[in-house]
């Protein structure tokens, strides 16, 4: 039984992710070192986490619901570093992963990690380029889908060695150091598929309706939202006309968080800089497969 590592989401009917998700952490760490919280107690949920932790939440719609989530998640992880070196959190469609070049998976590039610390993975947007990728994900994402956008704001403090309290959404952490290793990175999936995208932001559409508030009255955030969704095939045809660079050497941009890394006012917290780069890339063919 390893205790190097636990990985913690909560997932509420997000089928799609959820499969990889299980796919990835489940098969690397072992289904019993994988905590879901069912948030709804869904049916759907429990049958595909069978083998895992999975606690049954009540799934009343609510407008502090991210301040709820948080405060769990980061009960949770303080809980489970008395048990485990490390603790992966998020969103049920972010996985951490390691370059293949290293010759280690994340598991085993964490149990060389001998010292306590919080890591800060890259953060990349797999994308959906509908006028290049035409093949349907199947049991992988990677593969089908090789097109990565920076995304600085999902460059996320997700992995924990000691307790460091995250912010709401997980995008900051009281944790002075930052550490960014060269091979970590976080693969947000929310625009690898153009029809798993629809299909997620009408249940998010459908959340929203139902708690029946404005963005300004609730801590969930704006992208959940119908009057901040846009037409949906602009989004992914928008991905064309991004700057697409050669190679995938990302040393400058982890060179620019540090640069930028400060307090974050007087919260406690610390971030870096978090613009907008407009800049894609595609994934060596090393990766393909992995998630």
């Amino acid at each position: 039984m390893q205790t190097i590592a636990a990985a913690v989401t909560m997932v509420r009917d997000d089928a799609f992710f959820l499969d990889k998700w299980l796919r990835y952490y489940g098969e690397m760490l072992g289904r019993e070192n994988c905590y879901v919280i069912n948030h709804g107690r869904g049916e759907i949920v429990a049958e595909m986490a069978r083998g895992c932790n999975v606690i049954g939440l009540p799934g009343d719609p609510h407008p502090a619901f991210e301040r709820k989530r948080w405060r769990l998640l980061n009960a949770m992880v303080t809980g489970l570093l008395g048990y485990y070196a490390h603790v992966i959190v998020g969103d049920v469609d972010e996985l951490v992963v390691v370059d293949p070049e290293t010759g280690h998976d994340l598991l085993s590039w964490l149990k060389a990690k001998k010292r306590p610390r919080v890591y800060t993975p890259v953060g990349l947007d797999v994308v959906h380029r509908i006028d290049r990728e035409q093949a349907e994900i199947g049991s992988h994402v990677l593969g089908p889908r090789r097109h990565v956008k920076l995304l600085p704001h999902h460059s996320k403090p997700c992995i924990l060695g000691k307790p460091a309290q995250l912010s709401r959404g997980g995008h900051f952490a009281k944790a002075e150091k930052l550490n960014t290793p060269d091979a970590l990175y976080l693969l947000h999936l929310k625009f690898c598929d153009f029809g798993q995208y629809v299909e997620a932001m009408n249940r998010r559409n459908a959340v929203i309706a139902e708690i029946g508030v404005g963005v300004r009255d609730t801590s969930i955030g704006r992208h959940w939202f119908a009057e901040a969704r846009g037409e949906d095939r602009a989004v992914f045809e928008s991905f064309a006309d991004m700057e697409e660079r050669e190679g995938f050497d990302l040393g400058w941009l982890r060179a620019e968080m540090q640069a930028s890394w400060q307090p974050r006012g007087e919260t406690g917290f610390w971030q870096f800089g978090r613009p907008d780069y407009g800049l894609q890339y595609q994934l060596p063919e090393r990766f393909f497969g992995l998630v």
